[in-house]
């Protein structure tokens, strides 16, 4: 009787469980994030249940959620500025083997004489969302996954919204995942239904908490900063590149923020949290698109992977020894 009752709750438990994998906004730093995802779903052989992304992770997400990881990577290592901004704001300039960033005065101007809100234009992003992400990918996810979400920020109402693939046609969610990428005001305000809405990091960077309240009992979430700042930031010197960096700030704050909050969420629903964090500092502006760079990131979320989880596993083993 009691082995039948063993046998029943095992059951019982296995419905339950739902793995989540969460990823993170961080602009070309993504590539990091598509290196760690690759280790845990081929060689982990994790099958998640349920994906959320913002930002950047949004991007990626929909073709994890395929299993269609070559694709992702082939796509990921070769983005540059013209396959996101249709108006780029930004010159990259390069002092020594440092790239960094500043504005497009000349854009920028035609921005304001157009009576734009924004400094450039993501249609280009739009596009390639379209062109990368098929309607038979779509179609596959609905029917193979509990649930994708990608997270955006209606301004217009202050919120944080969450955007399921399950309540939307193929045109509509990719509308979403373009506008969960748009960091204004350097890239596309967007409206949709009467509201205005952009990036999805303004509000949540990392949707852990969301994921354990659609149902997830253990996620794992790749976070694209390191834990702890290894160096000083180095401050713009110009207004613009000032701008981009004071962003940055307030972005560091509200993943902290959301990573808190997650921690506290999983506790209280007694959920298992794996969190992948960056080793060390990637780059001082992800908005700068390097293929060499993110082939190397993506590398390095590999072997960090790797890594981390032959700790975890010799730590297990010792724990099994001892007393």
């Amino acid at each position: 009787m009691k082995l039948l009752l063993f046998k029943f709750n095992k059951i019982i438990d296995s419905h339950n469980y739902m793995r989540a994998l969460v990823i993170s906004g961080g602009g070309s730093k993504g590539a990091y994030a598509g290196g760690v995802a690759q280790y845990l779903i081929n060689e982990k052989q994790r099958n998640y249940d349920m994906f959320l992304g913002t930002s950047t992770g949004s991007l990626l997400i929909q073709h994890l959620a395929t299993n269609d990881i070559k694709k992702l990577y082939t796509i990921f290592t070769n983005v540059k500025q013209k396959h996101i901004f249709s108006i780029n704001p930004f010159v990259v300039r390069k002092k020594g083997n440092r790239e960094f960033v500043s504005i497009n005065f000349l854009s920028s101007l035609f921005q304001f004489i157009k009576k734009k809100r924004t400094f450039g234009e993501s249609k280009a992003l739009k596009r390639n969302i379209r062109r990368n992400f098929t309607k038979e990918e779509y179609d596959q996810i609905r029917a193979t996954k509990a649930d994708v979400v990608v997270t955006v920020s209606n301004l217009s109402q202050n919120r944080v919204e969450y955007k399921s693939i399950h309540d939307f046609s193929y045109e509509e969610y990719c509308d979403w995942i373009w506008i969960s990428c748009n960091y204004v005001p350097f890239m596309s305000l967007a409206v949709k239904n009467g509201y205005e809405y952009a990036d999805g990091g303004l509000g949540c960077v990392v949707p852990i908490r969301e994921a354990i309240l659609r149902g997830a009992t253990e996620v794992d979430v790749i976070i694209l900063e390191s834990e702890n700042m290894e160096q000083l930031k180095v401050l713009g010197k110009n207004p613009f590149s000032l701008m981009l960096n004071l962003f940055s700030h307030l972005l560091d704050q509200v993943e902290k923020h959301d990573i808190t909050i997650g921690k506290l969420a999983a506790k209280n629903r007694g959920v298992k949290l794996n969190l992948y964090y960056t080793p060390s500092k990637l780059t001082e502006n992800s908005l700068i698109f390097n293929k060499k760079l993110m082939i190397s990131w993506w590398e390095q979320g590999y072997n960090y992977a790797k890594k981390k989880h032959s700790e975890l596993d010799s730590n297990e083993l010792r724990g099994d020894v001892l007393p």
